[in-house]
């Protein structure tokens, strides 16, 4: 007799089952399948070598987590129904299905006002209609409006199944070992409450799960510093950011013989001032659905040997891993600081030949500001952590901990940097 169910070997979970009929027709898709070619962590392979997972393994893991939520779910008592059931599974699978080359990294600079929610939100309707409407219930667990909303906060909660499989993936991949998370502990230890799972259930964790729950805020936030907040990946973010704008400049002058050999599909975007209103249109869809890593790879290579010295150098920069120095500081720099160190740059560039007549102009290429952010644990009321007691009484994560570790991280930690060339030695100063 055939197996139901077709099976993944996964590095960090295992064997994952994932049953034929009712989803292996969605991870056939082209949508799905285009997410092997997406780094999960953007530029973060530059800086870990082991990290070039992707987001299909991502989606695979959240799936299969959601899987092991519902039946420790289920086996405490909350009914859940076959449809209910298949429609997790598929949402959890799915819930990435929008992200663009690079993942995080390039978010913001192809569609304006963008958020890669939304484009999933959009493949999810793609989907649903191609599939005669079997998604509708996915669709609603994914926006957050079905009458039981505990699926949802499986999905997309400060303990979900995303983090859950994201921490532990990345982690594993690149070797930061404070990332490791009990995965198997807290999926144990969760509960819906109400049991029955009504308009005002919601998911908890039980009280000997509170330690594993902790760690894995903790872990949570040293991963964003060591891997996601790196210092080299910040630079590498910035230099890719600071690669499309000068190939934009350069189309916007008319100068579209430069950057001609750059990837069609990620050219559609570079062309044109597109923000989240054109998410429905067919072009767009299209050339995002066609869009992954490789257009970006190729493209950087091919304009490496472009007219422009300035494109050419930034790309060689980036394919060659020359990146730009991180430094952060104790507060944003002023305005007259950082015209003194425009200058600074701009008579490097000069001098390095790459744009003597533009310097001015270009110095912000070469010179880029941002600031890093990160609350570990939100715990306002939407948002917070529950845990129940054997009694059935619910209290608040961090009030139950025996340390203050978790109200620690409870606060948004802000640290402003700028980015500029390891050839620049930049002096302060005001004029």
């Amino acid at each position: 007799m055939e197996s139901r169910f077709k099976i993944f070997s996964d590095p960090v979970h295992g064997f994952i089952s994932v049953p034929k009929d009712e989803l292996m027709p969605l991870i056939q898709t082209p949508e799905v399948q285009r997410l092997r070619r997406i780094r999960q962590l953007g530029v973060g392979h530059l800086v870990f070598p082991g990290a070039e997972h992707t987001r299909f393994a991502h989606a695979l893991g959240a799936m299969a987590l959601m899987q092991d939520a519902l039946a420790v779910l289920t086996e405490k008592g909350t009914p859940v129904s076959p449809e209910e059931h298949s429609a997790a599974l598929a949402v959890a699978l799915l819930h990435d299905i929008g992200h663009g080359p690079f993942s995080h990294t390039l978010e913001h600079e192809l569609i304006g006002n963008f958020r890669h929610e939304l484009m999933s939100r959009t493949l999810l309707t793609v989907l649903n209609e191609r599939f005669g409407g079997s998604l509708d219930l996915a669709l609603a667990l994914f926006d957050g409006t079905y009458e039981r909303p505990f699926f949802s906060q499986l999905l997309a909660s400060q303990l979900d199944m995303d983090r859950l499989d994201y921490l532990r993936r990345d982690s594993f991949h690149t070797g930061v070992v404070e990332g490791r998370v009990g995965v198997e502990r807290i999926i144990k230890t969760l509960r819906v409450h109400p049991t029955d799972g009504g308009p005002d259930s919601r998911v908890v964790i039980e009280e000997k799960g509170i330690y594993a729950v902790e760690n894995f805020i903790l872990s949570r936030q040293l991963m964003y510093w060591q891997v996601y907040l790196h210092k080299t990946v910040l630079a590498g973010d910035h230099l890719l950011r600071s690669i499309l704008q000068r190939v934009r400049a350069q189309i916007d002058r008319g100068r579209s013989h430069v950057v001609q050999a750059g990837s069609p599909d990620l050219l559609f975007f570079l062309e044109r001032r597109l923000d989240r209103s054109a998410l429905d249109e067919p072009d767009t869809l299209h050339h995002f659905c066609a869009l992954d890593d490789t257009d970006l790879f190729y493209s950087l290579k091919q304009w490496a040997q472009a007219p422009d010295p300035v494109l050419a150098d930034l790309c060689r920069r980036f394919v060659e891993r020359a990146f730009f120095r991180v430094r952060f500081l104790e507060e944003p720099p002023p305005a007259t600081r950082l015209g003194v160190w425009y200058d600074q740059i701009g008579t490097w560039l000069t001098k390095q030949g790459l744009s003597p007549a533009e310097a001015e102009a270009v110095a912000p290429l070469y010179l880029t500001q941002g600031r890093t952010h990160l609350r570990g644990y939100q715990d306002t009321h939407e948002q917070a952590i529950a845990v129940v007691d054997r009694q059935g009484r619910l209290r608040e994560l961090s009030r139950t901990t025996d340390t203050p570790a978790i109200s620690a991280v409870s606060s948004r930690v802000v640290k402003p940097y700028i980015c500029f060339p390891k050839e620049v030695e930049l002096v302060s100063g005001e004029r």
